[in-house]
């Protein structure tokens, strides 16, 4: 993905918290998909204000990590891009 592009969570996708992780619904699919709470702060940073070139760095912050997950970030960004979790959009 794009550094500079800004991941932002598609529409109309429920999200449910559960005691171990979180439940992701996809309406329009009629899928339902199982979220662990790192693939969740993940998918809540991807509002369209942060690139994605920041999000390593925010998530190893937010799990005091000693270096930025780059390579485990943008293999869950690919993959929530893939599934229409989140849509990439232009840089503002």
């Amino acid at each position: 993905m794009d550094p500079q592009l800004r991941p932002r969570r598609a529409q109309g996708i429920e999200i449910h918290q559960l005691i171990d992780g979180f439940v992701v619904y996809q309406p329009d699919r009629d899928r339902v998909h199982h979220f662990n709470h790192t693939a969740m702060v993940l998918l809540e940073l991807c509002d369209g204000s942060v690139a994605a070139g920041e999000l390593p760095g925010l998530i190893g912050a937010a799990f005091r990590l000693d270096e930025a997950p780059t390579a485990e970030v943008e293999a869950c960004c690919a993959g929530c891009s893939k599934r229409d979790w989140s849509r990439p959009e232009p840089y503002c």
